[in-house]
């Protein structure tokens, strides 16, 4: 897939104001699962006829996991040079697909001078669904059964639960709910930097709970939001020998696959 995406350096020398900053994030940059989603929402802006752009190398991680794991100091560190550089290119507008980053970016950097309008790649492709700059058909999804694993920090953190169904609800799949759905959604095991530490003492991994949930649905896909989400999962899923009975998607990668993604 060849894509060409400016850097926020580069479109500021081209005299070039995108119209939203997409925080790639580390996971988005370097693991190569989340690639794929980034890739996946690059070309449906870039076919949608979004104005974005990137910082590239300029881009820092936001902080979050330091933060969570309890040191503060990095956290400010990361956080007041991502500022500096957002604020230098006067950015306003920024979608990510990473509940994490999107939560920090949100709720923790205002304090430190950083106000921004930040959005949720999820909650990003329903506002150009609703304006008619994104027409998606089911096309190979119509029909499919399939289940919406809720990321914490995107749900019960910051109460964003209709955009992805409602844009799973486009894609004309059987949309069929956990029992722990919504705000009272199971964690896949990896948010507040459970993410790079070891297991702690117990019967069973959290993402193992999940993903026998899952299976027990008898669906033929999980949809997911989250860059940890969609490692978990997947990870849960080959744990059970299940990797190739149920495949675990990002929303944008689903929407890629589908009939129509137009401009208009």
């Amino acid at each position: 897939m060849s894509l060409k995406v400016n850097t926020m350096a580069e479109a500021t020398a081209e005299g070039i104001k995108p119209e939203v900053l997409f925080w790639v994030g580390c996971a988005g940059s370097y693991d190569a699962r989340a690639q794929k989603v980034t890739k996946a929402f690059a070309s449906i802006l870039e076919k949608c006829g979004v104005s974005f752009a990137i910082l590239g190398n300029e881009e820092q991680c936001t902080g979050d996991p330091a933060r969570r794991a309890g040191n503060e100091f990095v956290f400010q560190m990361l956080a007041i040079q991502n500022i500096q550089t957002l604020n230098m290119y006067e950015v306003k507008n920024i979608v990510t697909a990473c509940p994490h980053c999107f939560n920090t970016l949100k709720n923790e950097y205002p304090a430190l001078g950083g106000h921004y309008d930040v959005v949720h790649h999820t909650t990003f492709l329903q506002s150009l669904l609703d304006s008619g700059r994104l027409t998606i058909e089911g096309g190979a999804w119509k029909g499919k059964k399939i289940t919406y694993h809720d990321s914490c920090y995107l749900g019960r953190v910051n109460d964003v639960y209709e955009a992805p169904r409602k844009l799973l609800e486009s894609l004309e799949v059987e949309l069929l709910e956990m029992k722990r759905c919504k705000t009272k959604g199971l964690c896949c095991g990896a948010g507040g930097a459970q993410m790079f530490k070891e297991d702690e003492p117990g019967d069973k991994r959290i993402n193992i709970e999940r993903a026998e949930e899952i299976v027990g649905m008898q669906v033929e896909t999980v949809a997911a939001n989250c860059p940890f989400c969609l490692t978990m999962l997947s990870d849960g899923m080959k744990a059970q020998d299940k990797q190739d009975d149920v495949m675990v998607y990002d929303i944008s990668e689903m929407i890629l696959q589908s009939n129509i993604i137009s401009k208009q």
